[in-house]
């Protein structure tokens, strides 16, 4: 009877069609969207992470008291020998080092006279050794304006905005002025091998982007680093599995060195100024407004399978004249439901995920939108797929089309068979 039933929907179009378009339709709608506002989410944090505050973050202890104030006079001495605990200790987390630092820029003239001057904040990356991932995270390359890759030591990269303010071009040399992690003043001759653009306010303001090394030479800052980050093995940010990993390293640091204000603690992304409350407000509002549109969807596939339902009133009312149980018929009416259902789902899907794949690899570019933005979001905007990129999709396309049917079968109960001959007009 099954086998009868699903010939019977492939092969009746007149029947089948309209309803197998209309549940493709909206499933594929259910699965771009969903993978679309999980991606700008999911991109958000993502972002926040490779700038600023990593998925892991080791410091010492009195620097992780006042992070926000880049205090390196507490930064971490015996970086090297610390990174290679830490990737001994989780040797699937990638682990770089880093230095973060505010400073001025001293810009001079053709006279060697100061031009201008511009306060500015740095990170410090490794950026000479070709397996470093770090160019990648903060799309280096992609975000030159003019110039090139700093490829020998005393090359940096600066706003584009910053470089612009004081007319510098590629190839200028300016002197950074800070203090070194003794306390001391800093003076350090760079070059500027090109300029940035990474479409966000908050960071296009004074940026500089420099070698790990240099600023160590630069700050008196040798063999250490302001931090260390951890970088977790997944596409977005897995929570369970950094807190697991804190837990554990905190609690083998506090068995030996607890009271060294100088001891290295680890904490998570979550863990740092309003980035829980940031995580938190995404996900909330990365799943309101995915079930607000698989409600809908489910609302408007739900009334095809009622109109399709009561469409069929009088083919009812022939079976039952025929002496089909009510039973029978309604059973059928389901499970013609869910073939539709499931078969709408799967090419709906299929073509949802081809979409989503395709918004996966090329982006969407959103720049024009964030010329003013003040938040660290990436400007090119991309899909997410995850496993429930598969699966979404079925919610409302077989659920909302049975639940549709059912409430239009309940009719079938209804008929007066004494009645059947007056309303067929025999």
């Amino acid at each position: 009877m099954k086998r009868f039933l699903l010939k019977g929907v492939i092969k009746d179009k007149g029947r089948s069609l309209l309803p197998i378009i209309v549940v493709a339709t909206g499933t594929m709608l259910t699965v771009v969207m969903y993978s679309w506002l999980t991606g700008i989410m999911g991109d958000s944090i993502r972002m926040n992470a490779n700038f600023n505050t990593g998925e892991l973050k080791v410091m010492t202890k009195a620097y992780a008291a006042d992070a926000e104030q880049f205090p390196n006079d507490l930064a971490i001495l015996n970086a090297d020998t610390l990174l290679v605990e830490l990737k001994e200790f989780e040797p699937e987390v990638d682990w770089v080092k880093r230095i973060r630092f505010g400073a001025l820029a001293d810009f001079p003239d053709a006279n060697g006279e100061t031009r201008g001057q511009a306060p500015a904040v740095g990170w410090a990356i490794d950026l000479f050794n070709e397996e470093s991932k770090e160019s990648a995270r903060f799309n280096l390359q992609e975000s030159i304006v003019q110039g090139v890759m700093p490829v020998n030591t005393g090359e940096v990269l600066i706003s584009d905005e910053l470089a612009r303010r004081f007319e510098v071009k590629p190839g200028e040399s300016f002197t950074l002025f800070g203090s070194t992690m003794d306390g001391g003043f800093a003076f350090y001759n760079l070059t500027v091998s090109g300029t940035l653009l990474f479409g966000a306010t908050g960071l296009d303001r004074g940026a500089i982007v420099m070698d790990i090394s240099d600023a160590q030479k630069a700050f008196g800052m040798e063999g250490a680093c302001s931090e260390i980050l951890g970088f977790l093995p997944y596409t977005y940010f897995n929570s369970d599995k950094a807190e697991a990993i804190k837990t554990i390293y905190n609690q083998s640091v506090d068995a030996r060195q607890s009271e060294d204000e100088f001891a290295p603690v680890m904490i998570t992304l979550r863990d740092q100024a309003g980035m829980a409350e940031m995580v938190e407000y995404t996900d909330f509002v990365s799943r309101i407004m995915v079930f607000i549109f698989v409600s809908a969807m489910a609302i408007v596939l739900w009334n095809g399978g009622l109109l399709g339902g009561l469409r069929r009133y009088g083919e009812f009312g022939i079976r039952l004249a025929m002496g089909e149980s009510k039973g029978h018929i309604y059973r059928t009416l389901l499970f013609e439901a869910l073939l539709i259902g499931t078969i709408g789902s799967i090419v709906g899907t299929v073509i949802g995920f081809l979409i989503v794949l395709y918004l996966n690899i090329h982006g969407v570019d959103m720049s024009g939108m964030m010329q003013n933005s003040t938040m660290v979001m990436p400007t090119v905007v991309r899909t997410a797929i995850t496993p429930t990129t598969y699966y979404i999709g079925f919610i409302p396309g077989i659920f909302s089309m049975i639940l549709g049917n059912a409430l239009a079968g309940v009719g079938i109960y209804k008929r007066e068979t004494a009645r059947l001959f007056n309303e067929l007009e025999v």
